[in-house]
């Protein structure tokens, strides 16, 4: 350092050192610049511009070409960290070789998704890795020390886990509140971030748009509570988009912007993403939020802190020491092959009668509407490169033939003025490549207007119409492709035409649905919702929903007869089923049903009509309800959208140059009705995912086969201090190389409360020759492994008894147990009458939610909907001598009138106790109602609250 370089540029000082230096040279409103997304430069001190966010789920999106890597589902199915750590080290290199050329690449990434799958049908299923937490945790901390790196001082790039907390559906994901109660948050939902955050591989984490009981996540003080006690290191808190303008808008919580977004700071939120690079409406909230003493010079100076120290780990100030400009990468070859290797990895066998591995030299049949396709998702980038599973199969060297039929329906539309036509293409305009389009490729999001409409042909000939593809991806949602490949889209100005290469774009222009009417049928476009119509110009959306054209179908060919003909002609049919990520599931949509859209059950089953041997893969974002094909066909297989390499992969397993050794990271059920609501977070009173459910599922946790086998033996655990250590041996007792993936799942014997039927502890993804046998040793943290939270107590427990350790093939594939037994910490009654009851800390629920206490922490409860709820709380030590007779009450009535309460306590002769609840005019105005139990408890005893509705509920105290 020169004499007249400022402490912030030295290198040799500390990380703290040189943030607090710069921010003393910093003014109030340069410090409170750098809280909006795009921070300006402070060219008097050479500050650079920085933007917070890069999305990098599965490699770098939305910044044109990369590597696709599976999407983050698929690499949760591999089960191996390690290959996923590779993973990120691969996306962190093309980010940073990216950077390079195009300033307008971050390395402040917003990746991994660690919310936990724990429901099917969520839209944003494909973005997650598990619903397990320490499988998501464990693939979560892999990928981020891969994007992070493991230079002592500087970070390849910054990752920020998504979304805090518990966000797991998308319909009114801005305005809906999830009720989580202390065990589902302790046990389920704060370990898928706590395993990253404690590892030291991510910079923060983006709250999501989710309320969490009744408060938005932006607001959550649990930021302070744990998120921050879990790492010395600053933690940067990164807003989702336009979400600090909901606190006042969409959520109404605050009634002005300036004390929404003073809240937010308050509360933790460090770098503040609203109104896209426009940064002059936070800033100038945020700056009358101080005028106004909401929040003090110290607040911002804080966040700004933390922004700082993560812009020094990147190297923002110290371009000339970049460790990582010599490895930055893009598209090399180990990249491509990775992608391969993870594709590969991420196949799960779910079914196998012995058609697979396929022998060399057969006829296939590559059917299906997936076949010759590679389809990306909204967080992928442009393909460089893809395989479908068409093309994987045609490459392979022991395949003797491949035939293809997609087994679309073509058909043509008529109206009353003529048949459909579609415009030949004009060679000048450009349209892109369909297999190369993007998340955000112009030639995905086709607002094009500079190409001919559809036309009506007057006249009686079908051949005036144009032939098109018309699929039925389910729920009525139909797409129609032209002869050219190309999809018909409707732009800004309302006129349909053949333009874009797939369906995509955040508004999705390219699905209609057909509905019936006395004379035909209406073409609706699902954007707008209005109908299409003839008009001079061409066929348009309607602008009055009443005004459609009357179409008549004419079906051309039949799907399904084309792919029975294929099927006929051949050795063996792969069918390839599944999803569009942009249609029926996605972000701000969920999906309304585990079925396999009926056009696609009708594929399978007429190619396994046409010849009994039959794959089906289903290559999809999700799970799906297939117990008919299970039941029918003699092979199954399932692979999230495996990235660029996806067909190679795939041909490469049904060929048998891989053993397949990819587990499901999550549950398929068999029908719908075996799922819970939507909004439902209590998996423990709900009896959902792995650890509670107390069906048959489809396919369990952790499934998948191989075309080798696994012996098991000599299973054993001891205890050594506050550490489990467990060993298994592990054979291939098969003929050919595989990989098996060892699951150790803990068990509780004899739980005082209700608990996992077992919950995975560790896994090992392991290789091992023909007859070739492994002796394993998992450590594992006893009181994480074996532990609860402890509700009427607040703290996390290992009672004593008995525990067991499964360790097997699956949750439900268990090939060794063993037992120990614990002295453990005896839980003690609750202390009600010392220490009172806290109305969210119950042990059992119906028909309650849990809400705020106040807008900026605690909680309450109240009955959901309009009918009263109950609230049981086991083991209440109300002491002797006659016990509490006076019980005190802490509640609040926003509605006009009087609510009731209830108190009963079972084991005390049915002791009752009925409340009036008054009307305090405000849902945080509390007042307290007493009364007295006709006949005073004693000893120990459950009690029972019943709460009326609209009846807010802190805590009881008795006395």
């Amino acid at each position: 350092m020169t004499a007249h370089q400022p402490a912030f540029r030295n290198p040799q000082l500390s990380v703290a050192e040189r943030v607090t230096d710069l921010l003393d040279r910093l003014t109030p409103a340069e410090r409170l610049a750098m809280l909006h997304q795009y921070a300006p430069a402070v060219e008097r001190l050479a500050v650079p511009a920085f933007r917070t966010g890069q999305e990098a789920l599965h490699g770098v999106a939305w910044m044109g070409p990369a590597t696709v890597f599976p999407q983050a589902v698929g690499l949760g199915a591999t089960w191996n960290p390690e290959l996923v750590r590779r993973v990120g080290e691969a996306v962190g290199r093309e980010v940073r070789a990216m950077r390079a050329h195009d300033d307008r690449v971050g390395l402040n990434v917003w990746s991994p998704t660690v919310n936990l799958l724990r429901h099917p049908l969520w839209g944003r299923n494909e973005e997650g890795y598990a619903e397990d937490p320490h499988l998501t945790s464990a693939i979560a901390v892999a990928y981020t020390r891969g994007l992070r790196g493991e230079h002592p001082v500087y970070w390849r790039t910054a990752p920020v886990l998504k979304h805090w907390l518990a966000h797991n559906h998308e319909a009114d994901r801005d305005t809906a509140s999830t009720s989580v109660r202390a065990r589902v948050l302790h046990e389920y939902e704060l370990p898928a971030f706590r395993g990253p955050v404690r590892a030291g591989s991510v910079a923060g984490v983006m709250p999501a748009y989710n309320l969490v009981n009744g408060r938005p996540n932006h607001l959550s003080p649990l930021l302070a509570e744990h998120l921050r006690t879990w790492s010395e290191q600053p933690l940067v808190v990164c807003s989702d988009a336009g979400a600090p303008s909901n606190i006042a808008g969409s959520e109404a919580y605050y009634p002005s912007h300036e004390e929404g977004l003073a809240a937010a700071l308050r509360a933790g939120v460090d770098s503040f993403t609203d109104h896209g690079e426009d940064s002059a409406p936070s800033v100038e909230r945020l700056g009358a939020a101080l005028e106004r003493g909401l929040i003090g010079q110290e607040d911002i100076d804080e966040a700004a802190r933390r922004l700082l120290d993560m812009r020094f780990r990147l190297g923002d100030f110290d371009p000339g020491l970049d460790p990582f400009a010599a490895e930055a990468a893009f598209d090399t070859p180990e990249h491509r092959e990775l992608a391969r290797e993870a594709a590969e990895q991420a196949v799960v066998l779910l079914k196998n009668d012995g058609l697979l591995p396929l022998r060399p030299g057969l006829r296939i049949a590559v059917v299906g509407l997936l076949a010759d396709e590679v389809k990306l998702d909204w967080y992928s980038g442009t393909l460089l490169r893809g395989v479908s599973p068409l093309a994987g199969l045609r490459e392979h060297p022991a395949v003797g033939s491949v035939t293809f039929a997609e087994g679309t329906d073509r058909i043509r539309l008529r109206t009353a003025e003529g048949w459909v036509s579609v415009p030949a293409a004009d060679p000048e305009v450009a349209v892109g490549d369909r297999a190369a389009a993007g998340a955000l490729d112009p030639a995905l999001i086709a607002g094009r207007t500079d190409l001919a409409p559809l036309t009506v042909t007057a006249g009686s000939d079908p051949e005036q119409g144009s032939v098109l593809d018309l699929v039925d991806w389910g729920e009525g949602v139909l797409t129609l492709r032209a002869a050219d490949g190309l999809y018909v889209s409707v732009a800004e100005d309302g006129l349909l035409r053949a333009s874009a290469a797939q369906p995509g774009g955040w508004v999705i222009q390219e699905v209609f649905t057909l509905e019936p009417h006395a004379d035909g049928q209406l073409l609706r476009h699902r954007a707008t919702g209005r109908p299409v119509a003839v008009t001079p110009g061409g066929l348009s959306v309607a602008q009055d929903a009443g005004e459609g054209a009357v179409f008549t179908v004419e079906t051309v060919r039949r799907g399904v007869d084309e792919v029975a003909r294929a099927a006929a002609d051949a050795d063996v049919v792969v069918v390839v089923a599944g999803n569009d990520p942009h249609l029926n599931g996605r972000e701000t949509e969920d999906r309304p049903s585990l079925a396999l859209p009926p056009q696609q059950e009708a594929l399978w089953q007429a190619a396994h009509a046409a010849n009994e041997r039959t794959v089906l893969v289903l290559s999809s974002s999700y799970p799906y309800a297939v117990d008919a094909a299970d039941a029918t066909l003699p092979a199954l297989l399932w692979t999230a959208h495996g990235g660029q390499a996806a067909g190679t992969a795939l041909a490469r397993v049904l060929l048998g140059d891989v053993s397949p050794a990819g587990r499901l990271p999550q549950t398929w059920y068999g029908a719908d009705a075996e799922l819970p609501g939507p909004l439902d977070y209590d998996l423990i009173g709900s009896r959902t995912t792995y650890l509670y459910y107390d069906g048959t599922p489809l396919y369990p946790f952790g499934h998948g086969l191989s075309y080798t086998s696994f012996g098991y033996a000599d299973a054993s655990v001891r205890q050594e201090g506050e550490t489990l250590t467990a060993e298994v041996t592990v054979r291939n007792t098969g003929t050919v190389a595989g990989e098996e993936v060892v699951q150790v799942y803990a068990v509780a014997t004899a739980p005082s409360v209700p608990r996992p039927h077992r919950a995975l502890v560790a896994h090992r993804r392991v290789a091992l020759a023909p007859g070739e046998a492994r002796r394993l040793t998992f450590e594992v943290p006893l009181a994480e492994a074996l532990g609860f939270w402890d509700v009427a107590h607040g703290r996390w427990t290992v009672e004593p008894g008995g525990y067991e350790l499964h360790i097997g093939s699956s949750s439900r594939d268990i090939r060794e147990r063993t037992h120990l037994t614990l002295d453990g910490e005896p839980v003690p009654p609750r202390a009600v009458r010392a220490a009172g009851l806290a109305a969210a800390d119950f042990d059992e629920a119906d028909g309650v939610e849990i809400i705020d206490l106040s807008r900026s922490a605690g909680d309450a409860v109240t009955a959901a909907g309009g009918a009263p709820g109950r609230l049981l709380f086991r083991r209440c030590d109300l002491g002797t001598g006659g016990g509490p007779a006076v019980v005190t009450v802490r509640v609040a009535r926003q509605e006009p009138g009087e609510g009731v309460l209830s108190l009963r306590v079972p084991g005390a002769g049915g002791a009752e106790l009925t409340l009036a609840v008054p009307s305090t005019g405000d849902r945080y105005a509390y007042t307290t109602v007493r009364g007295e139990l006709p006949v005073p408890p004693d000893g120990v005893a459950d009690l029972e609250l019943t709460v009326g509705a609209g009846v807010r509920v802190d805590r009881l105290e008795f006395g």
